[in-house]
């Protein structure tokens, strides 16, 4: 039978994320967003056209206007904000310079088999100090895109990526695989509006119980 991710209403998922903000926060917390790919670099190419570094510079942005709307206290900051490709040791020092609670590349796949498909969460060193949140932030992300909106999780990972291993050290890491653009379902997602809007409050919604619980007990990343 063939697999179709679910039709969520953009509205319905809005008013859930309201409740949360009717919470007071008293820290700001600052989130680097990875951008992957960009200018020269198209990353994957889907089988409908659609290209990687643009389905990931779409749900950036849907995050950041998320962001000015709603009035978040947590300050977003992207490493990049056009079609231009940034090397991967800028991006993570901008994280470095910015003193990051958290940074988070946006990716898609690709495969040679059509019928991969699926969200991926990697995270850094098991070693660090940061190792531990870092995976449950990722376990967390996994699981609403599954549960929400109907991809299929394919794991939690450990993975040795330079943005990774030069981000670990000092904050919450995870990088994300959203989904595969060689898969026709998961490519076609990309072609609505909505879909971007949807994926970018699921994710947001992750990171604001994350810090608003971390904030009730008194856990501070520095």
């Amino acid at each position: 039978m063939k697999k179709v991710l679910k039709n969520v209403s953009f509205v319905f998922l809005l008013l859930q994320l309201c409740i949360i903000f009717g919470q007071e926060t008293s820290a700001q917390k600052r989130i680097v967003i990875d951008v992957g790919h960009g200018g020269k670099d198209a990353g994957a190419i889907g089988i409908n056209g659609i290209q990687e570094k643009d389905v990931v510079m779409n749900i950036a942005n849907a995050i950041l206007k998320l962001n000015d709307e709603l009035d978040t206290p947590l300050d977003i900051y992207l490493t990049r904000y056009t079609d231009t490709l940034i090397s991967l040791s800028d991006r993570t020092k901008l994280a470095k310079a910015l003193n990051a609670d958290l940074f988070m590349s946006l990716h898609c796949n690709h495969s040679d088999n059509p019928n991969a498909r699926g969200i991926e969460v990697y995270v850094g060193d098991a070693t660090s100090e940061y190792s531990d949140e870092s995976t449950w932030v990722a376990f967390q992300l996994q699981y609403t895109l599954n549960k929400k909106l109907g991809f299929e999780s394919r794991g939690v990972k450990f993975s040795n990526f330079q943005v990774l291993r030069e981000t670990g050290g000092y904050c919450l890491s995870v990088l994300l695989e959203l989904g595969f653009l060689s898969n026709w379902d998961e490519s076609e997602y990309y072609q609505k509006l909505e879909s971007y809007q949807v994926l970018a409050l699921v994710i947001w919604k992750n990171l604001i119980k994350k810090y608003k619980s971390d904030e009730r007990v008194g856990n501070k990343n520095h």
